[in-house]
């Protein structure tokens, strides 16, 4: 994979880099107060390590999200949205009823009942996307040509 040499580009990914996480955080944690979601969210995430990639190179991005992490990262995602569902189930309800996580510790601090479900099942989600949209990447620029 060729990677840019030209400096312009390189220091304004790295003044880019940092807006575009932060601002998959805020897509990640306005989801259940608006639009966004897990899904949007991972999507920035992992166009900002893309765009990193794409700049720095493969192996760059590679030594800042190692594919092992990747491959952890998209099951521990998984298992994040189908806990919080069976955790619902373990509490009494169906799938996913976020009714059974209400509590009352940290009663207005602490998310309880649908915020905390739609909290934990967008966050599994978000955590999927990015690792799975990064692997994807690294299947594509990693490939060689044929001769």
């Amino acid at each position: 994979m060729i990677q840019t040499t030209f400096p312009i580009v390189r220091i304004v990914t790295k003044l880019l880099i940092p807006y575009i996480l932060l601002f998959g955080l805020y897509v990640q944690f306005h989801g259940d107060f608006g639009p966004g979601g897990g899904f949007q969210a991972g999507v920035i995430f992992a166009s900002g390590l893309i765009l990193y990639g794409l700049v720095f190179g493969l192996e760059a991005i590679q030594r800042v999200a190692p594919p092992a992490l990747m491959e952890r990262l998209t099951a521990l995602g998984v298992l994040i949205y189908g806990g919080t569902g069976v955790l619902t189930m373990y509490l009494g309800g169906q799938f996913l009823d976020y009714s059974t996580l209400e509590h009352s510790v940290g009663h207005g601090i602490l998310p309880s009942g649908q915020h905390l479900g739609i909290l934990l099942v967008e966050m599994g989600v978000g955590i999927t996307v990015t690792s799975v949209m990064t692997m994807i990447f690294y299947a594509f620029a990693g490939r060689r040509r044929s001769v």
